[in-house]
């Protein structure tokens, strides 16, 4: 039934199939990964990195009986280079810059280290949305000599590794580069300083100390030096054997130095391919040091989860604003693709968003018909406070609803209720003497339908009100409705909303507004 399923993450799953036939992993199982770094609180990109590694997994999964783990790797050993601008206590860590991450205080005082801090929040999010990983600290292979046989590597074909790195650098990095950093045993601090020897040998490096002027000898093993990470990133992936692992769109020329690196040590590059950046209101690059963007919690303040993890499977090779404003429509687009599964075969479930979402498992929405677009406009219209005030509106359309037996979209509810709180600005206008002429007749022609009618058969009213009225583009006859009625350039299905709304409160919302406007 995967044949033919063209979907991004089984399109990448086949070439992990390739690689395997070609070099069978002798660990026993294939290993994908993906990579954090802990020097900012965690933000929507490194959750998606995560989401969309699992999709390829679980796609995988559908392909071959070769177990598979995935690892998320924290580079916390990496220096604190400049102070976040959305942390407290900003004072204090700037008498931390050069240090390990996990040798800065915690600024919000809840853990040892910053990056014991950020690590936790990272793993919080994604045990709670149920990934299947395991969390490896570079901090915690680097001292306990897990990296150590790969660093003796990099030792050894220093030459060789500086050759690729200088033709990839400014004149002026080239002056103090080295792919090792040594870590002060006077200071704590990690320094970027040139190497004055190499020993590949006995693996230990020899730097001047630049505060007391000498000569310092330490291996380049046991946590003694970390790795530049375009240096780190390639050890990785031989020290674990990396099968896969994705990347975004402003590491391609990375992942070429890396795969060059990758020829010197004898390791076997990862499969993977890019994702298109994440964007800022502004279309900026959001980044973990400026908190732009939407956080992980401010998607999940206004949204259900799934609607995030929707929005990140869709074109990932397309950049994403990732903004308040982009919530509403992937809620409802999610919605709409999980009401569709259950009536599919299973040849096009396999090619549905929700399968890929839910591994395989979608569970069924409880009433298809209810967006999260139609419970911000009763909450416009309404002024609604509370979503008790919402959920009336639900048992009206359908009497058995209730939070109980409708967790999601009691979930959803309290969500829209949220947003339309903080983001909804109504901007009304007046109709046109065409537009005022269609609606009254809309209103007549409402009064015929009985209480509990259609959707569909609302809907077909609509339309045809509008094309007598000579609306030829059915579009503006829509957007003329949102505009007047909703105070919104875009709405809801406007048959649904009237069913849910209600026919006698629809005629009244009308005969409202145009009295309201002829009076203006």
């Amino acid at each position: 039934m995967f044949t033919n399923n063209n979907t991004w993450p089984f399109v990448l799953a086949r070439q992990i199939i390739e690689r395997i036939e070609k070099t069978p992993p002798t660990k026993g199982y294939v290993l994908f990964e993906t990579g954090y770094g802990p020097s900012g609180l965690p933000h929507i990109g490194t959750f998606g990195e995560v989401l969309r590694t699992t999709m390829v997994r679980y796609a995988f999964m559908q392909l071959s009986s070769i177990p598979s783990r995935l690892y998320c790797v924290s580079d916390d050993m990496d220096g604190l280079r400049k102070v976040p601008d959305n942390v407290p206590n900003q004072e204090l860590l700037r008498k931390y810059i050069d240090f390990p991450l996990t040798k800065v205080p915690d600024p919000f005082g809840e853990f040892n280290s910053f990056g014991e801090h950020n690590n936790t929040r990272l793993c919080n999010f994604l045990d709670s949305f149920g990934f299947d990983y395991e969390f490896k600290s570079a901090t915690e292979c680097y001292k306990t000599g897990i990296f150590d046989e790969t660093l003796k590597l990099i030792c050894q074909h220093y030459d060789k590794i500086m050759d690729i790195m200088m033709v990839n650098l400014r004149d002026e990095r080239r002056q103090t580069y080295s792919p090792f950093l040594p870590i002060c045993q006077r200071t704590g601090k990690i320094l970027q300083v040139k190497m004055e020897s190499v020993d590949p040998k006995n693996h230990t490096v020899t730097y001047k100390d630049p505060e007391i002027n000498e000569l310092i000898t330490i291996p380049v093993t046991g946590g003694h030096c970390k790795l530049q990470w375009k240096i780190d990133w390639p050890m990785r992936w031989k020290a674990f054997d990396v099968d896969f692992e994705m990347y975004g769109k402003d590491l391609i020329d990375s992942v070429r130095i890396g795969r060059e690196i990758c020829q010197i040590i004898e390791c076997n590059p990862p499969c993977g391919d890019f994702a298109e950046l994440f964007l800022d209101q502004d279309g900026q690059k959001i980044s973990k040091s400026k908190g732009n963007g939407i956080t992980i919690e401010g998607w999940l303040n206004y949204a259900p989860k799934e609607s995030l993890a929707y929005y990140m499977f869709q074109n990932p090779k397309r950049a994403k604003r990732l903004y308040f404003d982009v919530i509403p429509k992937a809620c409802d687009e999610y919605v709409d693709c999980l009401a569709r599964y259950h009536n599919e075969d299973d040849d096009k479930r396999s090619l549905n968003p929700v399968w890929h979402i839910h591994s395989g498992n979608p569970p069924k929405y409880e009433t298809s018909q209810i967006t999260f677009s139609i419970l911000l406009n009763l909450a416009s219209i309404c002024n609604a406070e509370t979503k008790e005030i919402l959920w009336s509106f639900v048992k009206r359309y359908d009497e058995d609803a209730s939070p109980e037996s409708m967790p999601f979209l009691d979930e959803m509810i309290s969500c829209a209720l949220k947003y339309y709180k903080d983001f909804i600005i109504k901007r009304f206008r007046s109709p046109t003497e065409q537009e005022r002429k269609a609606l009254l007749e809309l209103a007549e022609e409402l009064a015929q339908f009985p209480g509990h009618s259609q959707p569909q058969d609302i809907q077909h009213c609509v339309f045809e009100v509008g094309k007598k009225h000579g609306f030829t583009d059915l579009k503006l006859w829509f957007q003329a409705l949102y505009q007047i009625l909703l105070g919104q350039e875009t709405g809801p299905r406007m048959g649904t909303f009237i069913s849910i709304y209600g026919i006698q409160e629809t005629r009244q919302l009308i005969t409202k507004t145009i009295e309201s406007s002829a009076s203006a």
